[in-house]
């Protein structure tokens, strides 16, 4: 009979054996102590969870380099100013007929006609930026005493002198847009303002501090009664604002043809439509009192301007109830805000802007009114707030980029010979391109901003 060794016991019966420290492939179990949520100290992680990673804080540099090429609004609206400028490139040699008959040669001589065809688009441009910034010869001459400094300063101030009125119009475009209206009558609005200004400078000759702010003030008051006209009809009647508005751009057209020619107001020295000579009194203070430099005060009363309508929508009540009314005027007007009385008052004080801007050419450059002393500031008003992406500083720079545009197509077209009508063409550009900002991420091929992105989720919840 054989001994047997004991056998010890193995647990239960179908229960699996416990791990020992021999086994490959188990591990001893080890047992995790009940999780306290009150001893766990304030900052420090509990045991057996692990702290979220905290995000790694980027530098400016980095943010800078992400949002470089990157379809945010500052880069889409550069790349569609420099895809603008390309494209009237093309139309320059198109339109010029030397460099045409170049071109039916490109098979044969290709390097020159490329050549030639970027000496003229690259010359071209570089007039363009001597009429309306600086140009570098004159600035050489004056530092060896071979030209006066004003002639240094003459480009600059030209595109103060256009971009002063076009701000005032763009605001007045801007303005409404915030509420949800289409302000197309900024032309007309402008023309009441220089009629009203333009009246004061031809009625009185008294001290400049007295008489400048009576024609500005009376600029104001009938271009915003002007605008307060179609407010009214619009919340009395519902008429649409775009057919008011336009509309009366026609009559006020007309009013200013017809109120020239009445006695007392029409020189009896010219025999064409123009009224008397303002009074030397009434003209805007100039920034540099040269007669050769234009830039008066209505460009610091337009920035002026701007940054009051910013602070205006921002800051006051006022503003919130405009912009109330702009996203949603059936909850704006549950929540006891008087639509009706809102949008009149948002015309009134766009009618307002856009006479200041229509003053500021009677009292600034126009020696006298005449029918086509204004030209289009009012419907270029319309590009630059558009440009602008209807935020008041936004205005400003675009209102100081059409100015340079259009301070630069002078000197271009007498240059270069250049057509002045290609800059409205560029302008035009500019803007349809900035309205299509997916054609413009497509043809540079501009990744996903990570700012926008960022909203995008905070917008989503």
């Amino acid at each position: 009979m054989t001994s047997h060794e004991p056998i010890e016991s193995a647990g239960p019966v179908g229960a699996e054996p416990q791990a020992t420290a021999s086994s490959p492939d188990k591990s001893p179990s080890v047992e995790k102590p009940p999780f306290d949520q009150y001893a766990v100290r304030a900052g420090e992680p509990a045991v057996g969870h692990r702290r979220a990673p905290e995000p790694a804080r980027r530098s400016f540099g980095q943010v800078l380099r992400e949002e470089l090429w990157a379809d945010n609004n500052v880069t889409v609206t550069i790349l569609a100013i420099v895809l603008a400028l390309f494209c009237g490139g093309i139309l320059m040699i198109i339109g010029n007929a030397e460099l045409r008959e170049q071109w039916s040669y490109f098979f044969y001589q290709p390097g020159k006609t490329l050549a030639e065809s970027w000496d003229f688009v690259s010359t071209a441009y570089g007039d363009m930026f001597k009429g309306s910034v600086v140009n570098p010869d004159t600035a050489n001459r004056w530092y060896w005493d071979m030209a006066p400094w004003q002639q240094v300063f003459y480009p600059i101030t030209e595109t103060l002198t256009y971009a002063a009125p076009l701000i005032f119009t763009g605001l007045a475009v801007a303005v409404p847009f915030r509420a949800g209206l289409f302000n197309i009558g900024g032309q007309g609005q402008a023309i009441m303002g220089a009629i009203g200004g333009g009246t004061v400078g031809l009625a009185l000759s008294t001290t400049p501090w007295l008489q400048v702010p009576l024609g500005l003030i009376a600029g104001a008051l009938l271009g915003g009664l002007y605008g307060y006209l179609v407010g009214i009809l619009k919340a009395r009647t519902g008429a649409h604002e775009v057919i008011l508005t336009i509309m009366l751009n026609y009559i006020a057209a007309l009013f200013l043809g017809w109120y020239i020619l009445q006695e007392g107001i029409k020189d009896p020295n010219r025999p064409d439509a123009i009224s008397k000579p303002i009074a030397a009194s009434g003209y805007l203070p100039k920034l540099i009192p040269d007669p050769l430099l234009r830039a008066n005060l209505g460009i610091i009363l337009a920035v002026l301007a701007a940054a009051g309508v910013a602070w205006l929508l921002k800051r006051s009540r006022f503003g919130f109830e405009l912009r109330a009314v702009g996203h949603n005027p059936s909850a704006a007007a549950t929540a006891g805000i008087g639509v009706g009385t809102t949008l009149a008052l948002t015309m009134a004080l766009a009618g307002a802007l856009a006479g200041l801007g229509g003053t500021s050419v009677a009292l600034g450059t126009a020696p006298a009114l005449t029918g086509d002393m204004l030209g289009q500031i009012g419907f270029n008003g319309i590009l630059v707030a558009l440009l602008g992406r209807v935020r008041p500083w936004g205005v400003v720079g675009a209102g100081l980029l059409f100015g340079a545009l259009q301070a630069g197509g002078n000197t271009m077209q007498n240059f270069s010979g250049v057509s002045q009508e290609l800059v409205v063409v560029i302008q035009a550009l500019i803007v349809l391109f900035v309205a299509a900002p997916a054609l413009v991420k497509t043809i540079y091929r501009l990744r996903r901003s990570p700012a926008a992105a960022a909203q995008a989720m905070v917008a989503k919840g």
